[in-house]
C-alpha cells in the first residue's frame, strides 16, 4: 500500500500510522483534547482514573503513550508505569518530558503485540488508541494476557468518524469561524487528509462505539466490561478555553470504558465447623 503521507513511499497500514503520529509528535501538545493542562484538566483526569484503578500504587502498562500527557498523571497518582508507544519521535518528546523520575520505564514497541510478560500488570491504560487498531481481537487478547487476574483494562477513547447531531453544528460553526477569522490549526496543515485517509482502512474506520467494543472485550474474556461518559473531563477542559476549542471538544462522542480479567479463584481452606467441634 503506497503511503498518502510520504509521496513516493511504499509504507502499509502500521507504516504509515506510525509515520503519521511520528509527524503529529512535534505539535501534538498544542491541541487541546491531547494536551492535558494544569489545574482544573489534571485534576479531572487524576480523579477518573483514581476512582477507576483505586488509591493503591499499581505496576500499570499505559499503552501508546504519545508525549507522555497520561504518563505524567500515572505517575502522579503513585504508580509504577511502563509507557509503550512505536513512534520514537513521541516517545523522545514523552522521555524530554519525564526525565529523572523514578518508576518509569519509557518502551519502543507495537501496542497490539506488546512483547511483556504474561501477567506482569496490574492494569493496562490507553487514550485515543483503540480507534487506530489494525487487528482488534488480537490486541485485546494480547493486553488480557498482560495482565494478572483481576487486573484492570481501563479506555478512553470516541468515535471520531461520526459527529453528534449537535456536534454537526458545533463543527459547521468553527468553519466558519476559521474562514472569518484564520485557521488557528496551522500546526495540522497537511494532517486531515492523511488522517481521513488511514482512518478508511481501519477496523473501526466508521467510528467507534461502546456498543461494538464491549462485546468484543467479553468475547476475548474480560469481565465487568462497562462504559461511562468522562464528563468531568470533559467540563474541566472547556474551562478557560477558546470558543474554537470548546466548540471542538463538542464535535465528537467521547467515552470510557473498562474492564477486568477474571479473578484468581480463592484457594484458601476453609475448615469445616463440624470437624473442630
Amino acid at each position: 500500500m503506497t503511503s498518502v503521507g510520504a509521496p513516493g513511499g511504499n509504507f502499509d497500514l502500521k507504516e504509515e500510522i506510525r509515520s503519521y503520529w511520528s509527524d503529529r509528535s512535534e505539535t501534538f501538545d498544542l491541541s487541546a483534547g491531547h494536551r492535558i493542562a494544569p489545574g482544573a484538566e489534571a485534576r479531572a483526569w487524576a480523579d477518573e482514573i483514581r476512582e477507576r484503578l483505586g488509591a493503591r500504587p499499581l505496576r500499570v502498562l499505559e499503552l501508546a503513550c504519545g508525549t507522555g500527557e497520561i504518563t505524567g498523571v500515572l505517575h502522579g497518582l503513585g504508580h509504577d508505569v511502563t509507557a509503550l508507544d512505536f513512534s520514537e519521535a513521541m516517545l523522545a518528546r514523552a522521555r524530554a518530558k519525564h526525565a529523572g523520575k523514578p518508576r518509569l520505564r519509557f518502551v519502543l514497541a507495537d501496542a497490539e503485540n506488546t512483547m511483556e510478560p504474561d501477567g506482569a500488570f496490574d492494569a493496562v491504560v490507553c487514550r485515543h488508541l483503540v480507534w487506530t487498531l489494525t487487528d482488534p481481537a488480537a490486541a485485546f487478547a494480547d493486553w488480557r494476557r498482560v495482565l494478572k487476574p483481576g487486573g484492570t483494562l481501563l479506555i478512553f477513547d470516541g468515535d471520531w468518524a461520526t459527529p453528534t447531531p449537535g456536534g454537526w453544528i458545533a463543527k459547521a460553526i468553527v468553519g466558519v469561524l476559521d474562514r472569518w477569522l484564520g485557521d488557528d490549526a496551522t500546526h495540522h496543515a497537511g494532517m486531515p487528509a492523511r488522517h481521513d485517509a488511514i482512518m478508511q482502512r481501519l477496523p473501526f474506520g466508521e467510528g467507534l462505539r461502546p456498543e461494538q467494543l464491549l462485546p468484543m472485550l467479553r468475547d476475548i474474556g474480560f469481565v465487568d466490561v462497562a462504559a461511562w461518559s468522562p464528563s468531568r473531563i470533559a467540563s474541566a477542559r472547556r474551562r478557560g478555553a477558546t470558543i474554537r476549542d470548546t466548540l471542538r471538544s463538542l464535535v465528537y462522542r467521547r467515552f470510557g470504558a473498562s474492564a477486568r480479567t477474571i479473578p484468581r479463584p480463592n484457594t484458601a481452606i476453609i475448615p469445616d465447623p463440624a470437624e473442630s467441634v
